[in-house]
């Protein structure tokens, strides 16, 4: 029997400064496959639900390729390659970067670029609950909703995080990474050298870096068949078609029609719900 089971939902109200939202997917006697797993504005964080996780590439080169139980992956420039043999399950949780010291006592920054188990972050106890909570339901709701508790109980304090980089880091995501490097500097009172220092330390991605892969996500989220490359290019802020492009063969590896056709079944599943839509709330 087939199963292709794809759901979108999000956090409870006290989660969403932390988390934009859930993904829950499970997938039957399905064709084996590779996943391209894309630069983002958020964190990665997944809990298997049946079989682990296999990492055939990691987005730094010099990880090895493993397996998972629980992951959790920092922002990163490259896409990590997801292999699976026509059966995976679990729920992937969208972390926002300015949320990673609340949920896992650390910034963002020290798992740039990273994948790592995630017992290593935060113990086997808190990683083995995370798990657990979405593994004792059957229905998604509840699976969510476990989740939802699990995660409240683990928050911690958020306060170290400069208002300024916050501020920044929002500006971004508000703008779809359109806001210049110059103009954000200038509102937050700091020189373009330490609002990068400073903002690179927190989520390990440089400011420019940040801005160009939150336009690139916002791109690929609107793409889908039919949609003309110029169009999209100049409806998310990009110079031309070009350059759209080159985002997408440094991002996903591939041109933008070769991931569409690739990941058309992810993109068709995922439409419900967005990054622009969980900032709408």
């Amino acid at each position: 029997m087939t199963v292709d089971e794809y759901v979108q939902a999000r956090p409870a109200p006290g989660l969403r400064p932390f988390v934009g939202w859930y993904s829950g997917y499970r997938q039957r006697g399905l064709p084996p496959g590779l996943h391209r797993g894309l630069p983002s504005p958020y964190l990665t964080l997944i809990l298997t639900l049946d079989e682990p996780l296999t990492v055939s590439a990691h987005p730094d080169g010099r990880q090895p390729p493993g397996t998972y139980d629980t992951l959790l992956g920092g922002l990163h420039l490259a896409p990590a390659l997801i292999a699976h043999d026509g059966a995976q399950s679990g729920v992937q949780i969208a972390v926002h970067p300015l949320g990673c010291r609340a949920l896992f006592g650390l910034p963002a920054g020290e798992l740039g670029g990273l994948d790592v188990d995630l017992p290593a972050v935060i113990g086997d106890r808190a990683a083995s609950a995370l798990r657990s909570a979405v593994q004792a339901h059957d229905r998604w709701p509840d699976r969510f909703a476990a989740l939802d508790t699990t995660l409240l109980r683990l928050r911690g304090d958020n306060s170290k995080i400069n208002p300024d980089v916050g501020y920044a880091y929002e500006r971004l995501l508000a703008t779809g990474g359109t806001v210049t490097v110059r103009d954000l500097a200038a509102e937050v009172g700091w020189s373009t050298r330490h609002l990068t220092t400073r903002f690179r330390a927190e989520t390990g991605l440089g400011l420019k870096e940040a801005a160009r892969v939150t336009r690139f996500d916002r791109a690929r989220r609107r793409l889908r068949p039919g949609v003309k490359l110029a169009d999209l290019a100049a409806a998310t802020g990009y110079f031309d078609q070009a350059h759209l492009a080159r985002d997408f063969h440094a991002f996903a590896g591939v041109a933008p029609t070769r991931w569409l056709a690739d990941e058309i079944a992810f993109v068709q599943a995922g439409a419900g719900l967005t990054a622009e839509d969980e900032r709408h709330d």
